[in-house]
């Protein structure tokens, strides 16, 4: 029998590792636990025994992570979270159906995380999903055709805020721009801040332009950009490869944050909107896993 074979990593052990990086001390982790303080010790060093790496080093202001500390926790949250999602298949299953809107200037990643994680948590749940446009979101929240949303918009929502994402002017790779002439913009053609904001800002610092392209989709949009016809707003996060930031370095106005926040219906499924909002932040959220 090799070493990887003889190796107990139970989930046990993780746990104490997790909440000591967290808390940064023994006494508090320990309290975390309700565990003696020589206990969580002894776990700590069966760990460290077990991989045969050092996890923290000892300071003045507690324990601090090593090199492999650091590489064992970006490892041991996901094991964790998924062993708690796993349990909770077991746990009195949730079972019914929940409809759920996103905006499409959503990452593609993101939303595959969201319904993923929620799927493998609650397979028993039917979902209905749709990507669009968010201004009638909270509209279709109230007439109960959607139970829950996440919406984007420029105005700070509050005690329900997800996320904040810059809004920014996007180009391609190769877009070049004198500062004199007229410049071409792409817009979202529909009813939103998405389609008003390039405009108004454009207006307001004097910059002349000329719409080349309209899309009611961020995707053909995204598209238009990395073709090089235009220039136009995208979430910061949504700026992948093909594409490049223009700033007030290059002539651009300045632009205000989105925002992102979840809506969920008063008389939705409270066990439904409560897991889809956990699936959505922890997406949205990596550090709160």
């Amino acid at each position: 029998m090799n070493k990887i074979e003889r190796l107990s990593i139970d989930s046990d052990l993780l746990l104490t590792f997790v909440e000591i990086a967290e808390s940064r001390t023994l006494t508090l982790a320990a309290a975390k636990l309700s565990r003696t303080q020589s206990a969580i010790s002894v776990q700590l060093r069966k760990l460290e025994d077990g991989l045969g790496a050092e996890l923290f080093t000892r300071t003045a202001k507690g324990m601090v992570l090593t090199a492999a500390g650091e590489t064992l926790l970006s490892r041991a949250k996901p094991i964790l979270d998924e062993l708690r999602q796993t349990a909770l298949l077991f746990q009195n299953p949730l079972q019914g159906t929940l409809s759920i809107g996103f905006p499409d200037d959503f990452d593609d990643a993101v939303l595959e995380r969201i319904l993923a994680r929620f799927a493998r948590a609650h397979p028993a749940v039917k979902v209905l999903a749709r990507s669009g446009c968010t201004s009638r979101y909270d509209e279709a929240i109230q007439s109960g055709e959607l139970d829950i949303a996440v919406c984007s918009g420029l105005a700070h929502p509050g005690p329900y805020l997800l996320n904040t994402d810059a809004v920014v002017w996007a180009a391609s790779d190769g877009f070049v721009w004198s500062g004199s002439e007229e410049i071409a913009l792409a817009l979202l053609d529909r009813p939103c801040h998405w389609r008003d904001m390039p405009m108004k800002a454009l207006d307001k610092a004097g910059v002349p332009y000329r719409i080349a392209f309209q899309s009611s989709s961020f995707t053909s949009l995204q598209s238009a950009l990395r073709a090089g016809i235009a220039i136009g707003l995208l979430p910061k996060s949504s700026v992948g490869s093909g594409l490049r930031i223009l700033t007030e370095k290059d002539g651009m106005p300045k632009l205000p944050l989105s925002y992102r926040s979840i809506l969920k219906s008063d008389s939705g499924p409270d066990d439904l909107l409560d897991a889809m909002e956990d699936a959505i932040r922890h997406a949205v959220l990596p550090e709160v896993s």
